[in-house]
């Protein structure tokens, strides 16, 4: 399985409340085995995971294609709407958060009434088509908070008519955490070695949406003019073998290297030039703030949600135009003077970071939590 970013912001956001809270218990509902990759990660952040099927679903479900998203969908729902009625009422929580497919537990609103008060996190910008806008003018009455981890996200979605702007939260995603990644920065990778060659590096699913062709495309025309130049791409996903054979095709094994999924990233991305990221599109974009905190320059697309909103131009890194090579090639040749205020740079990506620290994920939520708590009294 490859890992996402969603899955990893709920198991940081229980830890958060295990860590700091005195009177909080969290526990993460594993319908499918989508936590299964973390599983050791939960259990030594001592995480309960509430396991309904006792096999990975998911590994027989396609991973691939809308058509094959769209099935999956429909046999995840199916699955899962009774069983996850059955645990409400059986463990009959004070919260549910709801993070990854929340269709279904929209569904279970507005058919059943629940003393549980429901969380919805919206990341991205979800298209509102009929169904959906149908489906959330129904549900939202029941649900207490949205939180969105972007501030662009956040005024999207205030600006729908049926949804109530002072029930929408601002709640950054809890990426940073600060003794895993220091630790994991100083362990050696002696599966992977680069000679001690200077690279750029980058990470992330190799699917659409992080535009990695794009960026092999821009990279081949750097590597015309400067032979010397290594691209370093950590990830794996369905467009390896479109990527892959673009690099056999133009010769550029010796200047980009797929090295697949690496279980430590922070070790190689803390040694790069800069780290660059092609995205189409974010939310945040946890591998940019990470490699801020890792104290490393960042390239990036100017791509919503997160970037453009993370990124200040030639202060905490530079942004180039999304899905443009000519800007791309035009801006590159900036990062080395970026390079060369390090210490400036250094210090504003710092204070960038600090948003997206566990601890402050924690106060933040906690805030939002004491809210909830003022909303359901009102509306008694």
């Amino acid at each position: 399985m490859v890992p996402i970013a969603t899955p990893l912001a709920v198991m940081n956001s229980a830890y958060t409340m295990k860590k700091f809270s005195n009177n909080l218990e969290c526990s993460i509902i594993n319908f499918f085995g989508e936590f299964n990759i973390y599983k050791e990660d939960l259990f030594e952040k001592k995480i309960d995971l509430i396991n309904h099927y006792s096999f990975p679903v998911l590994k027989l479900l396609p991973k691939f294609g809308k058509i094959r998203s769209r099935i999956s969908f429909v046999v995840i729902f199916l699955l899962s709407f009774f069983p996850l009625k059955k645990i409400l009422n059986k463990e009959n929580p004070d919260y549910l958060v709801i993070h990854l497919i929340t269709s279904l537990p929209l569904f279970l609103l507005l058919f059943f009434n629940f003393k549980t008060k429901f969380i919805l996190r919206i990341s991205g910008l979800p298209k509102i088509g009929f169904f959906r806008k149908l489906l959330w003018r129904l549900a939202l009455k029941k649900i207490y908070i949205i939180t969105c981890p972007t501030k662009n996200t956040l005024e999207y979605i205030k600006n729908f008519n049926f949804i109530d702007s002072n029930n929408v939260k601002l709640l950054y995603d809890p990426i940073i955490e600060v003794n895993k990644i220091s630790k994991k920065k100083r362990i050696t990778d002696k599966k992977i070695s680069f000679n001690n060659k200077e690279y750029y590096f980058s990470a992330g699913r190799l699917t659409k949406q992080k535009n990695f062709l794009f960026l092999c495309k821009c990279f081949k025309l750097i590597v015309d003019k400067d032979p010397t130049q290594i691209l370093v791409i950590a990830g794996e996903g369905e467009n390896k073998s479109q990527i892959m054979q673009y690099i056999r095709k133009n010769n550029l094994k010796k200047n980009i290297v797929l090295t697949g999924h690496l279980d430590n990233i922070y070790y190689h991305m803390c040694r790069s030039k800069a780290f660059i990221l092609s995205s189409l599109w974010e939310d945040p974009g946890f591998v940019i703030i990470e490699a801020a905190f890792c104290r490393v320059p960042i390239f990036s697309s100017d791509c919503d949600n997160g970037p453009k909103e993370l990124i200040k131009d030639n202060i905490n890194g530079i942004l180039f135009k999304s899905n443009n090579i000519e800007n791309f090639l035009v801006k590159f040749d900036e990062i080395t003077k970026l390079r060369k205020n390090s210490n400036k740079l250094l210090l504003n990506n710092l204070k960038m970071c600090k948003k997206f620290t566990l601890f402050n994920h924690y106060l933040n939520f906690k805030k939002i939590l004491n809210d909830v708590q003022f909303n359901s009294k009102s509306r008694l």
